[in-house]
């Protein structure tokens, strides 16, 4: 199986999670690429929606890979094999570097507002895919941070075995595809492509629409 975007992927995931609708929880999507499915979600379960930002930690030499990722709270979560090898100082300046892009993305993405609240919520964590698993592992720190009530971590397609590391800090996970041979969230899509921030925009903006249409 192979969804056709990430609407598609998302409407997936909404039937998977329909167990969570009566519990009216707050869906936290990870930007870029975490939004449009979060959406889907969020409507189909007619919840909360909200961005949550937490950036990956990359290595200078190899931006596309990291070594682990921090939430906008200051959550943070490092692979523990690169805690015990890296330099802590460019640890520390690769940190600060991806706070400025937090707090950018805040002002960008959420116009400066703080985060909904996730206090006493079941918080359902939603991004395209679960690669390494760093920046979910981020995100669900905040969560317990600001005491959710139930955190559980969501998404179309992640490895085996990062999904099995899941179901031992969240209180449930809920991932439609475990390829044995996953190497790249893009393989579980069709359609794959970089989000713009200005993508991310319209889906928020889209949101606030039917919010206000609502009855």
């Amino acid at each position: 199986m192979r969804f056709r975007d990430r609407k598609d992927a998302g409407r997936h995931l909404a039937r998977a999670l329909l167990p969570y609708r009566d519990e009216k929880p707050l869906v936290l999507a990870i930007p870029r690429g975490g939004t449009e499915v979060g959406f889907e979600v969020a409507k189909a379960l007619d919840a909360d929606f909200d961005l949550l930002i937490a950036r990956k930690l990359p290595f200078p030499d190899n931006p596309e890979s990291g070594f682990g990722a921090i939430a906008e709270d200051g959550s943070l979560y490092i692979i523990p094999y690169y805690a015990k090898t890296l330099d802590p100082r460019l640890v520390e300046a690769i940190v600060e570097e991806q706070k400025r892009e937090i707090v950018r993305r805040i002002e960008r993405l959420r116009g400066g507002r703080p985060i909904t609240p996730p206090e006493g919520r079941t918080v359902i964590l939603v991004d395209d895919g679960i690669a390494m698993g760093s920046t979910m592992r981020a995100s669900v720190a905040f969560c317990r941070h600001r005491h959710a009530a139930k955190v559980v971590v969501a998404a179309p397609v992640a490895g085996p075995q990062t999904a099995a590391e899941f179901t031992r800090i969240a209180d449930d996970v809920v991932i439609l595809l475990t390829p044995p041979n996953f190497h790249a969230v893009a393989s579980a899509y069709e359609n794959w492509y970089d989000v713009s921030d200005e993508e991310v925009l319209a889906i928020m903006a889209e949101w606030e629409r039917l919010k206000r249409a609502a009855p």
